[in-house]
């Protein structure tokens, strides 16, 4: 009788929950700090609904929602009540002082809107913030000193520099401080860096933090990631912040008085944290650029090279000039030879060797030419200038290479052949052998053909029967898709050939005497023809709707006892152990005639 109440209690329990008021709760902190991260929850005790966040003017969001549920159940003097709630967690940071308000979020549940409470928070200024803000006056070169959020973990993004000019590098480091245990870096989002050209920097993996105090508070640190920048435009540059989600481990219970923390469990909770966007100030480049302007802004040097100073007419020489120095040398455009007309020169091969670290790019690159005289005589090379902007002196600056010269030696026609001339030519053009002829001016005997396939009848015969068979193909092809379109016309025209196949599968069972196998056979092939004929799913098909079918469709009386009798048979045999393999004969005849008459009937 106790068991029956508390199973009525757990049926009737569900009417009295869905008559319950929902209600829509938000908890928030009322006054934050500047820079701080908070999370903000609204709690529904309903689920099945649909949640709508407000929109987050004056915050930047860093994650969200973290969905939850908790259910309890309690039964105090027989009486029983649940208490289930879903909760919607949102990570915030707030970036500017002020008071805001962020209006109320909703949750819709069978067409009926939920609305929470607003929320009022003020935004204050730390007391780090103003001593950040009265050593900036002083401090207007690199963020050596993080500005802290408040928290117990914040992530820091700094520049060794905040005032560049076009082209030159900064460094951005991304990095991390804690006063909490950390158990890993779950997720890293970072900020596109519109505007630049980024190179990550090799960082090692952060396996350990190191303590360092700001502004008097010890924290374990860690560099996360370094980025190399080269800006690619003018003016003030906004970089978004970095994003970060770390697990932190907390105890769970409460300590052993006896052991301490020894036997302490803990728990991984994950935090997201963002660091605040920082601003650059790039300067362009002063003055009128000069036209061999390499678009490097840095400390260049430049050194070149001839491998030979005497070459034969067509053979090929090298000239190699190497670019040494720093800044973003992968951009580096090839400096410009001016040659004779006489020379072919052709497009440098490149090769660089380029390291990328905290003080920038350096290395070198080299710029190798095939030059190719196309004359005999004295040649001159002439100078190469190659211009960058120096950071130290703050203007451009040109490099330039000495002159180089070599002479073109009058190669013995008999072993180098032919003789290409580029450019204006000085001398007249040799005759230089026999291999090119000239066209043939005698006329030649031309001739009718005797037979042309054309002219033949049975040309024109063979293609008006290969259009005719065409024709007739296309016909059988669209019947045979008109036909095959409806798939219940199908299944009714293929219903008896796959029950005479099911009732051949059933036949080897009954020769093999697997009787219960036969009858099983013999049931799946009289219900799958049914089904099939009648146009009758089988998951519908019932042996009174499939009677009432074969009436309609106009089949005598005594097929349909026939039928009913084989169902039955079929059906008290499979569970009978007195089935014989006589009787199972005539039920598979009679399954077989019953085909027969009704493909006769309805065909």
């Amino acid at each position: 009788m106790k068991k029956s109440l508390i199973y009525l209690a757990f049926i009737l329990f569900p009417l009295s929950v869905t008559g319950q008021d929902v209600s829509l709760k938000v908890e928030y902190p009322s006054v934050v700090t500047a820079g701080e991260q908070f999370s903000v929850m609204w709690t529904v005790n309903s689920g099945g609904g649909e949640f709508t966040p407000p929109s987050f003017k004056g915050f930047t969001k860093l994650m969200g929602p973290q969905t939850s549920y908790s259910s309890s159940t309690q039964i105090i003097n027989g009486k029983m009540s649940q208490e289930t709630s879903y909760s919607y967690v949102y990570y915030l940071q707030a970036d500017n002082e002020g008071k805001f308000v962020i209006p109320p979020a909703t949750f819709t549940l069978k067409h009926k809107t939920y609305v929470s409470d607003e929320m009022n928070i003020e935004v204050v200024g730390s007391s780090a913030q103003k001593q950040n803000n009265a050593a900036g006056a002083n401090n207007s070169g690199d963020e050596s000193e993080p500005e802290q959020s408040g928290n117990d973990i914040f992530v820091n993004l700094s520049l060794d520099r905040k005032e560049l000019y076009l082209g030159e590098h900064i460094v951005a480091t991304v990095k991390i401080y804690t006063k909490v245990n950390l158990s890993g870096i779950n997720e890293v989002k970072y900020p596109p860096f519109d505007g630049f050209l980024k190179t990550d920097l090799a960082t090692p993996p952060l396996t350990s933090l190191r303590q360092e105090r700001i502004n008097g508070t010890a924290y374990g640190t860690g560099i996360v990631q370094q980025f190399l920048l080269f800006p690619q435009i003018t003016g003030e540059i906004n970089i978004d912040p970095v994003q970060l989600s770390v697990l932190v481990q907390q105890k769970s219970g409460q300590p052993d008085p006896f052991f301490g923390d020894f036997f302490a469990t803990y728990q991984t909770i994950p935090r997201a944290v963002a660091s605040k966007a920082v601003k650059v100030n790039v300067k362009p480049l002063p003055g009128v650029k000069p036209d061999d302007f390499s678009g490097i802004v840095g400390k260049l040097d430049i050194k070149a090279e001839l491998n030979e100073d005497s070459v034969n007419v067509n053979d090929a020489i090298n000239f190699k000039i190497t670019i040494t120095g720093n800044g973003n040398m992968k951009i580096a455009s090839a400096p410009v030879l001016k040659m004779s007309p006489d020379v072919e020169v052709y497009d440098p091969k490149i090769l660089d060797d380029v390291k990328n670290g905290l003080n920038g790019s350096s290395g070198q690159k080299n710029f190798e030419y095939l030059l190719i005289p196309r004359h005999h005589g004295d040649y001159t090379i002439p100078p190469v200038t190659y211009s960058y902007f120096n950071t130290s002196s703050g203007r451009y600056e040109k490099l330039t290479t000495k002159e180089f010269h070599f002479y073109a030696r009058k190669g013995n026609e008999q072993n180098t052949g032919t003789t290409v001339y580029g450019g204006v030519a000085k001398e007249d053009v040799k005759y230089l052998g026999k291999d090119i002829r000239f066209i043939k001016s005698a006329s030649g005997k031309l001739s009718r053909p005797i037979n042309i396939i054309a002219s033949k009848r049975s040309f024109y015969s063979s293609y008006a029967f290969a259009l005719f068979a065409f024709l007739v193909i296309l016909f059988l092809r669209r019947e045979h898709i008109r036909r095959n379109s409806d798939s219940s016309v199908v299944r009714n025209r293929k219903a008896g050939k796959v029950a005479v196949k099911r009732l051949h599968a059933a036949s080897i069972c009954l020769n093999n005497a697997e009787i219960d196998k036969f009858y099983e056979e013999t049931l799946k092939a009289i219900w799958g023809y049914l089904s099939d004929k009648l146009n009758i799913p089988v998951s519908d098909l019932t042996r009174s709707n499939a009677i009432s079918a074969l009436e309609e469709k106009g089949i005598e009386e005594d097929r349909i006892k026939s039928l009913t009798e084989i169902l039955d048979a079929c059906e008290y045999a499979r569970f009978s152990p007195a089935a014989s393999e006589t009787k199972a004969e005539t039920i598979y005849e009679g399954a077989s005639q019953f085909i027969k008459s009704v493909e006769n009937s309805i065909g």
